[in-house]
């Protein structure tokens, strides 16, 4: 794979953006590259100084940049609550929304404040509640809605039977779940859009294999060392045979800036782990709308968040 990989960026000025996870890694190169074309960033975090940090490396690649930071954090609804309460009384149009943070296969099983498996109530339904919570300044804004998905969502199925994985924890497998769902969600968010004219543009992204920091040490869902595939990945990016964290960074901004609705946006090359960004075919566990409307009705339910009819 060719070492530099990168697309070019239409002026985004007039428009505002909100990226989750864009604290370090991808979701810091996202907002970046975000800012630099002239979008007005909205920054929620749930660490005050890694926020204050990446306000700092943002600057120094666009000094203009416009930047505010937020507090969020995905696995409390009551602080996703929050948050779209301050955006929606301040009454600014959303114009991006790139669905970006995660968590990847905690050590053991953990749960959320709202008592929901750690990956399912933060990767999909803290999205799914953010999502709603911000509808009106989305639609206000004819907005893009990127959900970032992975290559784990190949295969795999959800356990309808046990979403918060209770009587059986496979953390990886629980990982594939709130992929599936969360990829199902946004395809179906297109279709809601479509149907009651939200005037959203909703589609899926996923970054491919890159030494991002989900494997990394984190402390905070009780990972003190990376995890050990995570030398692996550094080595393969080493040598061009997946991606760097500025390559998987490309597929969301693709699917952000032009991607069309309801299509999925990943590298292009073999396994797409790494490679250009382009749309590909969706995964198997990704195609059925029966599914997809059986995820959304779910999901509304658990989240307290229902979005309008």
């Amino acid at each position: 794979m060719p070492r530099h990989i990168d697309i070019d960026i239409p002026d985004l000025t007039g428009t505002r953006a909100l990226v989750t996870g864009a604290s370090d890694g991808m979701g810091l190169v996202i907002a970046t590259r975000l800012a630099a074309a002239g979008a007005e960033l909205l920054l929620p975090v749930r660490n005050r100084a890694k926020g204050a940090a990446a306000i700092d490396s943002i600057r120094a690649a666009a000094p203009d940049a416009r930047v505010t930071l937020h507090d969020l954090d995905l696995s409390s609804l009551a602080s996703v609550a929050a948050l779209g309460e301050t955006l929606t009384a301040a009454g600014d149009p959303i114009h991006l929304l790139v669905n970006n943070a995660g968590v990847m296969t905690p050590p053991d099983r953990q749960t959320t404040a709202d008592g929901f498996e750690l990956q399912w109530g933060t990767n999909h339904l803290g999205h799914v509640a953010l999502t709603s919570r911000l509808l009106p300044l989305l639609r206000d804004g004819n907005a893009r809605v990127v959900s970032q998905i992975s290559v784990a969502a190949a295969s795999g199925s959800i356990n309808w039977d046990d979403l918060n994985w209770e009587q059986k924890y496979d953390g990886m497998a629980a990982y594939r779940q709130s992929k599936i769902a969360f990829g199902l969600w946004g395809l179906e968010l297109q279709r809601r859009s479509e149907a009651e004219g939200w005037g959203i543009t909703s589609t899926l992204s996923h970054p491919g294999v890159a030494p991002s920091n989900l494997l990394a040490a984190r402390p905070e869902v009780g990972r003190a060392t990376a995890v050990r595939a995570r030398s692996m990945i550094v080595l393969l990016s080493r040598l061009g045979l997946a991606g760097t964290v500025a390559s998987a960074a490309l597929p969301a901004l693709l699917a952000a800036t032009s991607g069309q609705p309801g299509k999925l946006y990943s590298p292009s090359g073999p396994g797409r782990v790494g490679g250009a960004p382009a749309e590909q075919e969706l995964y198997r566990p990704l195609r059925d709308p029966a599914d997809a409307a059986r995820v959304w009705d779910v999901s509304q339910q658990l989240t307290g968040a229902p979005f309008p009819v």
